[in-house]
């Protein structure tokens, strides 16, 4: 049953009417369309109304209400429809389709396209990019579709002009995978371009096309929806890129559009037995548009080649008629061709690529059809038959409606039907008129019931004699005008134009013409006539729709002055009975209302029974049901079938709905107490037992690491590195901090045993490296940690064999007069004073002062800095043997140890772990410094010293800069 809604809105299933009639039918639905109630069911069947206004029936929030539950959970809806046939679709691995019928006018595209917007959104759930990249196609594609297919009519503002199907592919999980549409039929007794092109288009593009802006100007226009502004045109512009549509592309769609517009303007003139062009202006932007050549298309256009007996290839000239007929057969078919073209273009975007049964599982179908709809005009040529009302098969009922098979039989019966005569007609040889081929029917088909004619019937002055024919449709009886059958049957295009149009440099124009490679000499097979070729498409679609489950959507207009309020009751009685509505009501009611199997029965009531709730005990469903019947007292209102229930009258399926209304808040709070009770034990075990779990894994995890700690370090008194080289296993969460103080605790450990073996004569180089390490490690690349320091470097035989000698008196006669304590550091020298004057020094570190020495004048003392004045030292973060150091009264000293043995020794290092180490020594700070620009005072006067690499130099020297000095320093 339907969500119960309140009787001011009357019934939401025509099955439920108290009394099957058409004034019940017709007041029940004038009724709901006046309180804004559109869908209504007729058992799965929904009826739709089109409500010509915007409406608040769809959207996200409505989705959710529809999304998984039973077609009678909730008020009839489109989305119910849609979802029980995605559901058929899921559950069972079944192909399904919904059919949406209905006559022009009434709402068939709209209901289309919010049944595709259901499916895209309950499905993906998981975002997949791929899926939602066809589901985005697969939305776009209507736009594309209704403006290039469909048309402003004197009944409906966005009429298709194509039948649409559209098959939806999914996997396993239910989200979409691709699709297929196919388009039967397309409208072109007229071509039209939307006038959209022209009122939507910029400006630039108008010019480019050889267009103007006034739709008035151009045969070939027609008003449509969706391209009848400049945003709906940038819409589906925009659209056509989303479906992959690349630029080039989207160009030479409008310039076929273009094309169609000019050809429609094309006139002729005679002059004398030749027919001319009257606007020659036009070929020539034809054969732009075209991209052909004017002097082809001028001669296509004039010309027909045929080929004689013999292969010989001559011109005809047409006459003024034919060349009218061959420009708008061609503007028709280059309509046809473009848009069978767009569908071609958007299946192979949306078709499903690269799908593996055996590893994506059953690719199932959900199909759309939106098949156009049937209109009665004052003029008829070929009228779109429109399919028969869905029956199911009712044996027994005595249900009277009307069999449409024997319309289907007088229009397409093989030898006998309209189809056959017409082709017949266009087969014949000679000049075959349409009044032969109206005399020809009137022979054959004068005995059928619904057939008639002027001839046939003379006191019928409404058809006229030799032009008339009438057909006695279910939906009404539609008159034909027979002018232009032939010709329409035909459909003739001269291959001049398919050899034109092949011949093209545009691709997209030369893929729509393959046959325009045939050679004018070569026989081909005659082509299938118009009628032959809608009658087989429709066969193939009959037998297509045939192999799924069916859904269906009747669609209803209100009234043809498009009003939301007007409610024409006759002219919805007409579409009620060629739709067979009450005939279907009445199949439904047959004797029985509502039918459902056993166990779904159940499902739904058997909380009303004491019997059946919660479960029942009884060998069969059918019993459980019997008993819930029995309890009720309605054993004479139903019967029992195989596997159904059947239900006579509405007020027994309402009284157990309102039961089963008056139980449900009882046994909601029932369930939530019991589920809620259930959760709260399950997570309180849940709980205990991942405690529990957590204590023993915790417990092995620490065991586990403690005893692979043992094993690895078990031996390291014994390593030559005390266990350096030993990698620590990794910790878990809780022993972090642990293995943290551990590490520290071994550092202490093995820096212990390393210091133990160390001579003491080695401790001050130890010292000064670890003084060293703290201020430069991290800024300075090599600061000579490897090798061994010797610090007094000027007394050592192999770094000064000549004048060691000499440097050993000087040091002696300082000591005996400033009675220093050690020496700390000596070593050549290259330095520059304040007059950029570079020469070579040496310098002697002692624990008192510095001293800048002569070499050439053994080791003269030049000057004599005492340490308490120095403040700081500066080095940069290259491997250059620069230092600078900074004094008390601004005068610094700039030094480059040079003349080493051997020569890429890095004593910068040694110099300021031996510096930092003894200002240490004497509780005294030095500030090193590490830069690659230094800034220093000579004289009070701000300098700047920086270290520049050069190839050609042996040795370190300086020069000027514009802000102090330069070290150029050779690579090393």
């Amino acid at each position: 049953m339907a969500e119960q809604e309140s009787l001011e809105f009357g019934k939401a299933d025509f099955v439920l009417l108290d009394q099957v009639t058409m004034e019940h039918f017709m007041e029940n639905l004038k009724l709901r369309f006046e309180m804004g109630r559109i869908y209504t069911y007729i058992g799965e069947v929904v009826v739709s109304m089109n409500p010509y206004k915007q409406t608040q029936l769809y959207g996200k929030d409505v989705i959710e209400q529809y999304q998984g539950r039973e077609l009678y959970e909730r008020p009839p809806h489109l989305y119910a429809v849609a979802d029980a046939a995605y559901k058929a679709m899921k559950r069972r691995a079944k192909d399904t389709c919904i059919v949406i019928s209905g006559e022009s006018g009434a709402g068939k595209t709209e209901a289309s396209k919010y049944i595709m917007q259901y499916i895209a959104a309950i499905t993906n759930p998981s975002q997949r990019e791929e899926v939602e990249r066809v589901k985005n196609v697969l939305l776009k594609s209507n736009c594309v579709l209704e403006a290039f297919g469909n048309a402003k009519t004197n009944r409906n503002d966005n009429s298709s002009r194509f039948g649409k199907y559209m098959d939806i592919n999914f996997d396993f999980k239910g989200d979409p995978t691709g699709g297929h549409i196919n388009n039967y039929l397309l409208e072109k007794v007229r071509p039209w371009v939307p006038s959209g092109l022209l009122l939507g288009a910029s400006d630039p593009r108008l010019v480019s096309l050889h267009l103007c802006r006034d739709p008035a100007a151009y045969r070939f226009t027609s008003e449509g929806l969706l391209t009848s502004d400049q945003s709906n045109f940038k819409a589906v512009a925009d659209a056509m890129k989303v479906i992959g549509f690349s630029p080039e592309e989207i160009n030479s769609v409008y310039k076929i559009l273009a094309t169609i517009l000019h050809l429609g303007n094309v006139s002729f003139v005679t002059e004398g037995d030749a027919v001319a062009i009257e606007n020659r202006e036009l070929v020539s932007q034809l054969a732009e548009l075209t991209s052909t050549q004017p002097e082809s298309l001028l001669r296509t256009l004039l010309y027909r080649a045929v080929a004689t007996g013999g292969g010989e290839v001559i011109e005809k000239g047409h006459s003024g008629k034919e060349a009218n007929y061959a420009r708008d057969a061609c503007a028709k078919a280059i309509y046809e061709r473009l848009f069978c073209w767009i569908v071609g273009r958007i299946n192979t975007v949306i078709e499903v690529k690269n799908y593996d049964a055996r590893l994506h599982g059953k690719n199932t179908v959900i199909a759309v059809l939106d098949i156009y709809g049937f209109e009665i005009f004052e003029s008829n040529s070929r009228t779109r038959p429109y399919p028969p009302p869905p029956l199911p098969a009712c044996t027994g009922a005595g249900i009277e409606y009307f069999n449409n098979q024997i319309i289907v039989d007088l229009v397409e019966q093989p030898h006998k039907g309209i189809i056959s005569i017409l082709d017949e007609a266009c087969l014949t040889g000679g000049q075959v008129t349409d009044a032969m081929f109206l005399e020809s029917m009137n022979t054959k088909l004068g005995k059928h019931p619904h057939y008639t004619s002027r001839k046939l019937c003379a006191t019928d002055k409404s058809m006229e004699f030799g032009r008339d024919f009438r057909i006695k449709h279910y939906a009404g009886n539609v008159t034909y005008s027979v002018e232009g059958f032939i010709d329409k049957n035909k459909d003739t295009l001269f291959q001049d134009f398919k050899r034109l149009m092949y011949n093209s440099t545009d691709p997209v124009l030369r893929d729509m013409w393959p046959e325009g490679e045939v050679s004018i000499t070569e026989v081909t097979k005659r082509p299938l006539t118009a009628a032959t070729l809608f009658k087989n498409s429709m066969v193939a679609l009959v037998e297509n729709l045939a192999s799924k489950e069916p859904y269906y959507v009747r669609c209803i207009k209100p009234n043809d002055q498009k009003s939301p309020l007007l409610f024409d009751a006759e002219r919805c009685r007409h579409q009620v009975e060629y739709l067979g509505l009450l005939e279907n009501v009445r199949v439904r009611r047959a004797g029985f209302a509502y039918r459902q199997p056993y166990d779904r029965f159940l499902l739904r009531y058997k909380m009303t029974c004491e019997y059946t709730w919660p479960n029942h005990l009884m060998p069969t469903d059918q019993e459980a049901t019997r008993a819930l019947i029995d309890q009720h007292g309605f054993q004479d209102d139903v019967a029992y079938g195989h596997t159904k229930i059947f239900i006579r009258m509405p007020q027994t399926l309402f009284c157990l709905e309102q039961e089963r209304a008056q139980l449900i808040p009882i046994i909601v709070l029932l369930l939530q107490k019991a589920w809620r009770g259930a959760l709260a034990r399950r997570r309180c075990r849940y709980l205990r037992a991942i405690y529990t779990i957590m204590g023993h894994y915790k417990r092995h995890k620490v065991k586990t690491y403690l005893l692979e700690l043992v094993r690895r370090f078990q031996g390291v008194r014994s390593m030559a590195d005390y266990g350096k080289s030993v990698e620590w296993p990794d910790p878990p969460a809780v022993l972090a901090q642990f293995q943290e103080n551990s590490k520290l605790l071994f550092r202490r450990w093995r820096a212990r045993q390393i210091v133990k073996n160390i001579p003491p004569s080695d401790m001050a180089q130890i010292q000064a490296k670890v003084a060293a390490m703290e201020v430069l490690q991290g800024l300075r690349k090599d600061w000579g940690c490897q090798r061994n320091w010797g610090r007094d470097y000027l007394s050592s035989v192999a770094e000064n064999p000549v004048m060691a000698a000499q440097f050993a008196r000087r040091v002696q006669a300082l000591r005996d007069k400033v009675h220093f304590g050690s020496v700390l550091f000596s070593c050549h020298v290259r330095k520059i004073n304040r007059f950029n004057k570079s020469r070579d020094r040496a310098i002697l570190v002692t624990d008192q002062h510095l001293y800048k020495l002569e070499p050439r004048k053994q080791y003269k003392v030049m000057r004599t800095l005492p340490l308490s004045t120095v403040t700081g030292v500066s080095v940069t973060s290259c491997q250059d043997q620069l230092v600078v150091f900074h004094t008390q009264n601004h005068d610094d000293l700039v030094i480059c140890f040079h003349k080493m043995q051997p020569e890429e020794d890095n004593r910068v290092g040694e110099l300021v772990g031996v510096l930092v180490d003894h200002f240490k020594t004497t509780k005294r700070e030095l500030q090193v410094r590490v830069s690659d620009c230094i800034q220093l005072s000579l004289r009070g006067r701000k300098r700047l010293v920086a270290v520049e690499t050069r190839h050609e130099l042996a040795f370190p020297d300086f020069g000027k800069s514009r802000d102090g000095f330069v070290l150029y320093c050779p690579r090393r």
